[in-house]
């Protein structure tokens, strides 16, 4: 077993639409990165590591945003892992505490994006997408729609053929989201839609329609880690939130083997994840007051809810039908509003959950705090592929 580590600190900026804002990724990592600090009561010259995600951008693109915080000389990696970039840099971040090498480390994503649908930018070289795409197409026909909404779209078809799931369950978790995003200062959208305006929204892939994707975004978080004695010698118990476990898995054989759209989109990565984190931790989804998974798109959500055992396989439609994810109920899934309604600057949001759970852990939500939040589940996914699952509990320090 190594360190217990810490998150002492979080900061992020508002998610915004790309080109809607005159900032570059720079000043965006120098606001996430100075909110974090602050919160922590830490200066940048006592980081001794700093872990920087984004997909977009030139290589060391990392040292120069955050050199707007300070020039230490500290080591400072750049980390691109598709969408669960952030949580990628988080898991690195808190590795080098977990493992003695650092007692103060710093994990910050940042994404400067370009308008509309995600697509490929080295045309002269294999797409790292290319077995996921062609197992696709195997699988189901292509259509004249974005890659990404089919991929999670035809995950969605798969479920209601196999268990009878219907439009209007996943177009619930749509719903549900940009309800809970209203009250969320930092997300990119903040308006509430009926049911019927999710469903009667522009189809995209079906069953997705518009209202049930994520935005492209441009935006940064941040996360200050710390161990034990780092913690009692400056002083910080009363923000100190524990990683209580925390897991990466990438690909099995079962991913393009099974021959499922299900499969093929992270689910058994997301469970063995779930898993692993559950064990390290000696929690379980009935412990868990709060989560704050990927819903990329709504049928993501809606899986992802039967892979981190919220629900038994079949049953996420049932799941959504009975409240038992939103407030009032058993868990707070998304309380920030999630992608889908949040935003999605790929190499913050797993940073920008972060931020959220221990906001939640240390009742600093506001309008959208859950009532007696001790204990919240992260969940962030990749294709490509990679997923990260965290769990984070108040902190008992003597």
């Amino acid at each position: 077993m190594g360190k217990k580590v810490y998150v002492v600190g979080v900061g992020m900026t508002k998610f915004e639409k790309p080109g809607s804002k005159d900032w570059d990724y720079p000043g965006m990592v120098k606001e996430a990165g100075t909110k974090a600090l602050e919160d922590a009561g830490v200066g940048y010259d006592q980081i001794q590591q700093v872990a920087v995600g984004y997909c977009y951008g030139d290589s060391t693109a990392g040292e120069r945003a955050v050199y707007e915080l300070g020039l230490t000389g500290v080591p400072i990696y750049n980390v691109n892992n598709n969408c669960s970039t952030g949580s990628t840099a988080l898991f690195l971040a808190k590795q080098l505490v977990e493992g003695g090498l650092a007692d103060c480390t710093m994990a910050v994503g940042f994404e400067k994006m370009e308008k509309g649908s995600l697509g490929a930018k080295f045309m002269d070289r294999t797409n790292p997408m290319d077995k996921h795409m062609l197992l696709m197409m195997e699988l189901r026909e292509f259509a004249p729609a974005p890659p990404a909404p089919q991929l999670f779209g035809n995950a969605g078809r798969e479920h209601m053929e196999k268990y009878g799931t219907t439009k209007e369950q996943f177009a619930k978790v749509g719903h549900k989201n940009h309800k809970h995003s209203v009250n969320n200062p930092y997300s990119q959208f903040q308006d509430e839609y009926s049911l019927e305006d999710v469903l009667n929204s522009k189809p995209v892939y079906e069953p997705l329609t518009k209202l049930q994707c994520c935005p492209t975004s441009d935006g940064a978080g941040a996360a200050i880690l710390a161990s034990e004695e780092f913690v009692k010698k400056h002083g910080l118990e009363k923000t100190a939130v524990e990683i209580a476990g925390m897991s990466m898995k990438t690909d099995f054989k079962s991913t393009f083997e099974e021959k499922s759209c299900i499969k093929l989109i992270g689910s058994d990565m997301t469970k063995a994840a779930a898993e692993d984190t559950y064990e390290q931790s000696g929690l379980g989804p009935e412990n868990v007051d709060v989560v704050e998974l990927h819903d990329c798109f709504s049928c993501n959500e809606l899986l992802t809810y039967e892979a981190l055992g919220l629900a038994e396989p079949g049953k996420g439609g049932e799941l959504i039908d009975s409240g038992a994810v939103t407030y009032g109920g058993k868990w707070v899934v998304n309380p920030s509003g999630g992608l889908i309604s949040k935003g999605h600057p790929l190499g913050a949001t797993g940073l920008a959950q972060c931020a959220e759970l221990n906001w939640q852990i240390r009742g600093l939500s506001e309008k959208r705090q859950v009532e007696g939040a001790k204990v919240c589940l992260q969940h962030n996914l990749g294709l490509g592929g990679a997923a990260v699952v965290t769990m984070y509990r108040r902190a008992e320090l003597a």
